[in-house]
């Protein structure tokens, strides 16, 4: 995404967290083949603010009407344009996002570098590079999921699929100094990804390759401990048999991207190639599953 360095468009509206968390996801997915930038970021008072950024002045009618099927009449009423330089955007964009606590790991930006506790696990992260900078649900719940499983288990083989910023991989590359390999379907995610992983000391650790979901095909022979899929409910299913290809007997799966309606569906799908459901964690709205992959599968009849 290239957005002008000289000025944007700006569509906003102060909304409540679930509201924040649907219309952030809905709208990032409706542009996202344009030169659209969409964030969301909380305020003080424990208000969410949801803006999208325009290189060029949109149609202003077919977005109120999006937004208000998407949230409703009261937030279609209060969707304001204003237009702002680049760089007021960029500037408010950081300074909304405070550092963000998973267990043992602290997503922050450069403004926050220093105030990383030296016990913690800090990962940098900046806003408007790619999806996941660890303050959406989806992502912190995955965090947390890491926490507790490297409580109890060393896994040495890793995949993270769909990475986009790469927060994920690089978490686990850094808690567990092992080798992780992540890819995402986009190649700006890609390239963003490398980039943050230099930037946070495991470029070396972390290989991230531009491909369609669990590249079984490459992988014939590997089996991974350890697969992180944050991505969406249709992927998710849509990769459940290839995911049981590439695993390990007492493997772990975390899965995320799901609305609590949407669990079910992705668990029937997983739980017919052998995982159960480990633990369900669920963050402003979303839903992040742990599963584990049984030592032993049943025999097919």
């Amino acid at each position: 995404m290239a957005l002008p360095t000289d000025s944007t468009i700006r569509a906003h509206l102060t909304t409540t967290t679930d509201t924040a968390a649907r219309l952030s996801d809905v709208l990032a997915a409706r542009f996202a083949d344009d030169d659209v930038a969409v964030a969301s970021f909380e305020r003080g008072d424990g208000s969410w603010v949801v803006e999208i950024h325009f290189a060029q002045a949109p149609d202003e009618t077919p977005l109120r009407d999006l937004v208000r099927e998407i949230a409703g009449e009261a937030a279609a009423r209060v969707l304001t344009f204003t237009r702002v330089s680049a760089q007021d955007w960029i500037a408010t964009s950081l300074a909304g996002l405070h550092p963000v606590v998973a267990g043992r790991f602290v997503v922050h930006g450069a403004h926050d570098r220093a105030n990383v506790a030296t016990n913690r696990v800090g990962i940098e992260i900046e806003a408007a590079l790619a999806f996941g900078t660890g303050h959406h649900g989806t992502t912190r719940g995955c965090l947390l999921a890491l926490d507790q499983i490297i409580k109890a288990l060393r896994p040495r083989r890793i995949l993270d699929v769909g990475t986009g910023t790469g927060v994920l991989a690089i978490a686990t590359a850094r808690a567990l100094h092992r080798r992780v390999l992540a890819s995402d379907i986009d190649r700006e995610a890609v390239f963003v990804a490398r980039a943050n992983a230099r930037a946070n000391r495991a470029g070396s650790q972390v290989a991230v390759v531009h491909a369609r979901g669990v590249l079984r095909r490459r992988f014939q022979t590997a089996r991974f401990d350890l697969v992180f899929a944050n991505i969406l409910l249709c992927p998710l299913k849509s990769i459940a048999a290839a995911m049981a290809g590439v695993l390990a007997p007492n493997a772990r799966v975390v899965l995320s991207g799901l609305l609590p309606a949407q669990a079910n569906a992705v668990l029937s799908a997983y739980r017919a190639h052998g995982l159960t459901l480990e633990r369900r964690i669920t963050l402003d709205g979303w839903v992040t599953l742990v599963l584990a992959r049984r030592s032993r599968l049943p025999r097919l009849r």
